[in-house]
């Protein structure tokens, strides 16, 4: 069963987002060693860490990040170009971007880029990875661990201090299930009440 961690009901217009986006980044010894990233234009995001995975993550990305990802794919061309820098930097990990419309697919891969939009691009992509990294923490912590609850909720709010957070209405059922129970600490439930209600005032 394809698990999905969160799925927003409506489904909005996205002028001018068409073709789907997918980004891997391959990184042997590094955990994890291999991921990739599916996007649609409606902002239905598939997250895997095996090229065979049978149950990957499914999120929803808000209409103002999938803007965001299709502007800046655009200024490289929908990767029909070279963005590896060819400098003797330190392995990275390789990266590959493709785009796909149809009968038209671009891809491109590289170690390391100069191009400013690629990486950017590709931060977008690394604070993706981040948010599903910490939801999975969070919901572990609180199902195993529950005095670590704490802990996991200022990674949580470290990231979002730092802006690395996206899609981040997934959290409310987690938050809701921690604010709502009393075996948990009363300081984990009063950070997770904050918490929640940072997130509703940044929707406003």
């Amino acid at each position: 069963m394809i698990r999905i961690v969160c799925l927003l009901l409506a489904v909005w217009p996205l002028a001018g987002q068409e073709g789907t986006i997918f980004y891997s980044k391959s990184f042997p010894k590094s955990k994890p060693e291999y991921m990739e990233i599916i996007i649609e234009p409606t902002g239905e995001v598939i997250y895997k860490e095996s090229a065979e995975d049978e149950q990957p993550v499914k999120f929803k990305l808000m209409p103002e990040e999938v803007q965001a990802v299709w502007a800046l794919a655009a200024k490289v061309n929908w990767f029909d170009k070279k963005l590896e820098s060819g400098l003797p930097v330190a392995r990275m990990g390789e990266k590959t971007y493709r785009y796909a419309k149809g009968e038209t697919k671009h891809e491109t891969k590289f170690n390391y880029s100069q191009d400013l939009d690629a990486q950017a691009l590709q931060d977008w992509f690394e604070k993706m990875t981040e948010t599903v990294n910490l939801y999975f923490d969070l919901e572990r912590t609180a199902k195993f661990e529950r005095l670590g609850v704490d802990r996991a909720l200022l990674h949580l709010e470290a990231a979002w201090d730092k802006k690395r957070l996206l899609s981040y209405e997934l959290y409310y059922p987690l938050l809701n299930r921690i604010i709502k129970n009393d075996s948990y600490l009363n300081m984990a439930r009063d950070r997770a009440a904050r918490m929640k209600a940072m997130f509703e005032e940044a929707r406003k």
